[in-house]
Order: structure tokens, then C-alpha cells, then sequence
């Protein structure tokens, strides 16, 4: 069974480059095509598509206001064709939040070299949505948030690692929203492209009670504080002068990705041992599961989120089957148990 498209968007330039794209490998079928949200709401009745593609930016009904719609109404697996732009990424988190489930930066007229890869990660992201759980998630999006944390008393020199992909800013921020101020330094790898984590960073920091960055070199990483990944650069972490410090390189891909998930907690494991705690959220792949398993050999405590809570039980799946976490837990109860897991370090300190 081939994986059913509509794409919605005013230029045809873009129609048609996504539309070759999509095509290529045989699995996907473009169904259908639409210029705007009006067009978009009688080709989706018609049409029955397993995913859409969505503009932001687009006569008779931004976006935005189409998707809060959609995934209200009749949700379905969304992802967004974003541009690079400051604007375009503050509007793209948005609608992640609103219910999207992915997001790619839009091909400019100069990425000719580039559109293989461009037509590759697409690809892959729409297979992602097609299994992703929209309307479960749809219906959970409704529980009331839970109480936060009062505490997570922790011994010093401790840290907690999270790492997620595909459905993580919902799943980070519904971690993060639950932490206390008092926590250990948190460290976070969401695979995300440059000019998007900043972004990310400044929207965790509005609704935490954490104080949220992206992770700059030579950082070092203080109680209370949350460090996100820079696109395009992996983080690791370090000890220096009796210091944990956040490192930047923009050295190769691993597991495919730059932030790597493995990366971040292969030096977790390496730096902090058994004082740390990690956390593997929602997203396709399998990157993570081989730093995380380091880490519980280490000593470290660690949580996979559980397949119901997943947008996409993938790198989750692979962490749990190859003995990487400790437990699953719903996403709504991974700040719990992470806090838990501190007080045990606290007490046996």
C-alpha cells in the first residue's frame, strides 16, 4: 500500500519539485495537489490523504489557522515546508505545537546540488507520519497539565541527558514544563537544522520554569539551567577544572544526524557515569540507543517514553529492545521518574 499525499501549497514551483520528490522511490503517491486551505479542506474530504504537506504562508487562510483547524476537526499527519527564516521557524514550532508532525526547510533556487538529500529527508519524514499516532495524540493533547515538580534534590556534579527527533519539541517541552528550578543541568539533542534551535531554545524558556539556552562552546552547565543542541553541531559534555562544560563541534554525522543523540550520551556516559540520568523521547530512527545503553552500563538511570505516548515509537523501540533503558514511562511521567532517580544519587551520596 502506497502512502497517500496531498500537497498544499500557492507556488508551483514548489508543487512540482515536491510532487518529483515524493514520487521517486515508488512507496508514496501524490494524490493530489491544492493553492490554498480552502482548495486543501474539499481535496482532503475527496482525498483521504494519509499525510499533507503545508506552507505557512498562503492566500485565503494562513497556514496556521488551517492546521489548528485540521487537527481539531479531522486530524491527520501533517508536515510542514517551512523557510529558513527567523519569522518561519518561530511559525514553524508553532505548528508543531498546534499538532504538525514534522517539519522540512523549503528547497531554495540554490540547492540544486542539494536536492537529493532534500528529497531523501522529505521521504523520510513522510513515512514517519504516515505511522505516526496524530489522532491518539489528538486526544491526549486535552489532559490537563500535570502538577510540576517541587524538587529533584540532587547530589552536585550531577546532569540529565534527554535526546529525541520526530515529535520531540512537544515531547522536551512537556518534560521540561515539569521540572523544578533546583534541578540538575539538563542537556538536550533534538535533531533540528540550524537557525531552528535558537528558536526552540527561546520558546522552551517562555513556558519552563528552567532557564533555557542553546548551548554555546565552553559553556559550563549550571543547576536550573537547560542546554539545547545547536543545529548542525553536535554537543558533547565535559569536565574541566572540576567543571561540566558543553562542547561544540561540527565534526561528522553520526547515526546520520549532527546533533547526534549518541554523541551527547557517549560523552554523558564517558564524563558524568553514574551521576547522570537520560531520557530517549519520540522519533524515527535509531540514533540514541547505542549512547544510552553506554550510559546504563555506566551506571546511569535511564527512561525510554513508552509507545502510546510516542508520536513516533522508534528510536524509543530501539533503545528498549536493545536493553538501553531501564523503563518505559508516559511522557508525562519521564520528569518524575528522572526526578526520583536523583533523589535515590542524593541519598546514596
Amino acid at each position: 500500500m502506497s502512502i497517500k499525499v496531498l500537497i498544499v501549497d500557492d507556488s508551483a514551483l514548489i508543487r512540482e519539485v515536491l510532487t518529483r520528490m515524493l514520487s521517486r522511490d515508488g512507496d508514496i503517491d501524490v494524490v493530489g495537489t491544492a493553492t490554498d486551505p480552502i482548495a486543501a479542506r474539499e481535496k482532503i474530504k475527496e482525498l483521504n490523504p494519509d499525510v499533507v504537506t503545508l506552507d505557512i504562508e498562503m492566500p485565503n487562510m494562513n497556514g496556521l489557522a488551517f492546521l489548528e483547524k485540521l487537527m481539531r476537526l479531522r486530524p491527520t499527519p501533517v508536515v510542514m515546508v517551512s523557510t529558513l527564516t527567523k519569522k518561519g521557524a518561530s511559525e514553524t514550532l508553532l505548528a508543531l505545537e498546534l499538532g504538525a508532525v514534522d517539519f522540512v526547510a523549503k528547497p531554495s533556487a540554490d540547492l540544486e546540488g542539494g536536492l537529493d538529500a532534500f528529497g531523501a529527508n522529505l521521504r523520510d519524514k513522510i513515512r514517519a507520519a504516515a505511522r505516526s499516532d496524530v489522532r491518539g495524540r489528538a486526544v491526549g493533547r486535552a489532559e490537563p497539565p500535570k502538577v510540576a515538580l517541587k524538587s529533584a534534590a540532587a547530589p552536585a556534579g550531577s546532569l540529565i541527558a534527554i535526546g529525541a527527533s520526530t515529535g520531540g519539541v512537544e515531547a522536551i517541552r512537556a518534560v521540561l514544563s515539569q521540572m523544578p528550578a533546583d534541578c540538575p543541568p539538563i542537556v538536550i539533542a533534538q535533531h533540528m537544522p540550524p537557525g531552528f534551535t535558537s528558536r526552540f531554545a527561546a520558546r522552551l524558556d517562555e513556558v519552563c520554569g528552567l532557564t533555557v539556552v542553546e548551548a554555546e562552546d565552553r559553556m559550563p552547565l549550571l543547576p536550573g539551567h537547560a542546554y539545547v543542541a545547536k543545529g548542525d553541531y553536535h554537543l558533547r559534555v565535559e569536565r574541566s577544572s572540576g567543571q561540566l562544560k558543553a562542547r561544540l563541534a561540527h565534526d561528522e554525522l553520526a547515526s546520520g544526524h549532527r546533533p547526534s543523540v549518541d554523541v551527547l550520551f557517549e560523552s554523558v556516559a564517558k564524563t558524568v557515569g553514574a551521576m547522570a540520568v537520560g531520557a530517549i523521547l519520540t522519533g524515527m530512527g535509531r540514533d540514541g540507543a547505542r549512547g544510552l545503553k553506554m550510559m546504563r552500563d555506566a551506571g546511569a538511570y535511564t527512561v525510554g517514553q513508552s509507545q502510546a505516548s510516542s508520536l513516533v515509537y522508534g528510536m524509543p523501540r530501539v533503545a528498549f529492545e536493545e536493553g538501553a533503558v531501564i523503563e518505559q514511562a508516559p511522557v508525562e511521567a519521564i520528569a518524575g521518574r528522572l526526578a526520583q532517580a536523583l533523589t535515590r544519587l542524593k541519598s546514596a551520596a
